[in-house]
């Protein structure tokens, strides 16, 4: 039986332009109520997934979210009060050195995510509508210098934002043979080339919930469709892939969903498979 669901927000959970289906809703609290957990599993900030926490009626409690691609485990509370449960951080100059490399001309846009807050240079237009339609919250950086982030904590991730495949493989290729032992690569969204600490995914992170829990590895599943998903689909005992996930995650997954992000598809795998 599974316990703890760990599932991806965009094109899995959420519909395209942000919100979530009616049957999904539905069916995340009959698992909830019937004592499993349902767990956002994201590359997105704790802070931008209250919203979808309300939406789904799981603010009422104690609410477990992986943040940031496994770089955070944080017990939100009722009152909206995150305590953060783990936490696995890059150093600040490690971080500089992946956003430097990153700028390959002059129209990538950059994230830099810390323990609270995301900073983003350079916002392309589309970005701030995707930023905008799930409502996530950010600080516009006025400059490259990130001498501001000094006292700011350990740094989660530093992820670029372009929507042409050639220059996001020209990013992951430039950053990877500078300081490719110290990060981990991924990519997400058809638009995001995301840069952890090496080791840390949504994976490695989501299984520590499950053991803070005491759940079992069979009893957990995980839903994704990008490739930053790939590490906790193989990582759960039942790995799920939504119908508009791509190629390279269903060919990994256990159960490969007919339904997309836009369909329902959670509701599709707690009716039929869970």
């Amino acid at each position: 039986m599974i316990q703890l669901i760990l599932s991806d927000l965009d094109e899995t959970l959420l519909n395209d332009d942000g919100t979530i289906h009616p049957d999904n809703i539905t069916a995340i609290q009959q698992f909830t109520q019937n004592g499993g957990y349902f767990v956002p599993n994201t590359g997105r900030s704790y802070k931008s997934v209250f919203g979808t926490l309300a939406t789904l009626g799981l603010n009422r409690q104690t609410q477990y979210v992986v943040a940031y691609n496994g770089g955070a485990i944080v017990a939100i509370a009722p009152d909206g009060q995150a305590d953060i449960v783990v936490e696995h951080g890059m150093s600040l100059e490690l971080a500089q050195q992946v956003f430097a490399l990153g700028q390959v001309n002059t129209a990538v846009d950059t994230h830099i995510y810390t323990r609270d807050d995301l900073y983003i240079y350079n916002i392309s237009p589309s970005d701030k509508q995707y930023m905008a339609e799930r409502q996530v919250p950010y600080v516009e950086m006025p400059s490259a210098d990130l001498t501001f982030l000094n006292d700011a904590g350990p740094i989660m991730k530093v992820i670029f934002e372009h929507p042409d495949p050639i220059v996001q493989q020209e990013i992951a290729d430039k950053v990877t043979a500078a300081v490719g032992d110290d990060v981990l690569l991924t990519f997400s969204s058809n638009r995001y080339v995301e840069f952890n600490p090496k080791g840390i995914d949504k994976g490695v992170t989501g299984l520590e919930l499950a053991k803070i829990l005491g759940i079992t590895r069979e009893a957990t599943a995980a839903i994704g469709d990008n490739l930053n998903d790939a590490a906790q689909i193989q990582a759960a005992g039942t790995g799920v892939a939504v119908a508009n996930a791509k190629p390279e995650i269903k060919a990994i997954a256990d159960v490969v969903l007919k339904t997309t992000n836009n369909e329902a598809a959670i509701a599709d795998f707690l009716k039929n498979y869970a």
